[in-house]
């Protein structure tokens, strides 16, 4: 596991509906950014309440929190509807802005990897854009490798954008 620079008393549980509108400011934050999904209408607290209970066991969703205060999230999300992918799984983490670099995401990507485990996934995949260098960095660190690059795979702001495929096989 990657060490963790964030503050002693970061946390990480289980997302409650409660943080629906915790998870939709940090989830609109990266939206805005452009750093982290080709995502580009933000989210509502109510929308990310129905997100959130309408998640199976198999799809966590979790929050990073300092003290009271979600400061992060994470979730495992269906790969893909077809049965064989059934041991694959693609994941979010978004930091707050004010958190990033503080090992948040290091945080949430380490207990998001011990759930796949548990859960009994096979591998963790994910896209990202190949300019988020701290995204990019932690997921090297964790273990992560480019399996190759969809160009041209989104439209963003009026361009068209790449995007990274990175895999983990999870042991």
């Amino acid at each position: 596991m990657a060490s963790s620079r964030a503050d002693p008393e970061l946390t990480v549980r289980p997302a409650t509906p409660e943080d629906a509108a915790a998870i939709s400011r940090i989830y609109n934050q990266g939206i805005q950014d452009r750093v982290a999904t080709l995502e580009t209408e933000e989210r509502t607290p109510e929308e990310r309440r129905a997100w959130i209970e309408a998640r199976g066991p198999r799809h966590p969703v979790i929050v990073a929190c300092a003290g009271d205060e979600v400061v992060g999230w994470g979730s495992l999300n269906p790969f893909n509807p077809r049965a064989a992918y059934d041991h694959v799984a693609d994941f979010s983490i978004y930091v707050e802005r004010s958190w990033r670099g503080r090992g948040v995401g290091s945080r949430l990507l380490a207990e998001l990897e011990r759930l796949a485990r548990r859960l009994g996934y096979h591998k963790l995949v994910l896209a990202a854009f190949p300019w988020n260098e701290a995204g990019m960095a932690l997921y090297r660190r964790f273990g992560f490798r480019e399996v190759g690059t969809y160009r041209e795979q989104g439209l963003l702001d009026g361009k068209w954008v790449d995007t990274v495929i990175m895999e983990k096989l999870l042991e």
